[in-house]
């Protein structure tokens, strides 16, 4: 079984820090508009929150993001960077 970095897992956060703050800044014009597709928006950032969380409760229930602290933390950051991730490339492309 392969020892997992500490260092790797703060890596790994601090780059869904930054990922999570260029979405902040895609969107926030979006929003910002205040037209019918600023609610469009709104909604869906609101529901893919709710269906990201369900995923990872579901996955930590089940024993998916491993038996060990930081390999938790590890497949958590993963989850949620592959989320960012998506909005992210969506976002820019709009």
């Amino acid at each position: 079984m392969r020892q997992i970095n500490p260092m790797t897992v703060a890596l790994g956060y601090w780059s869904l820090g930054l990922e999570a703050a260029m979405v902040i800044g895609l969107r926030m014009p979006k929003l910002l508009a205040g037209n019918p597709a600023a609610a469009i928006e709104a909604q869906r950032m609101v529901s893919e929150k709710i269906e990201a969380v369900a995923q990872l409760q579901w996955k930590a229930m089940t024993g998916a993001l491993g038996t060990t602290p930081l390999s938790v933390m590890q497949a958590s950051t993963a989850h949620y960077r592959k989320a960012v991730g998506k909005n992210r490339r969506r976002l820019a492309r709009q």
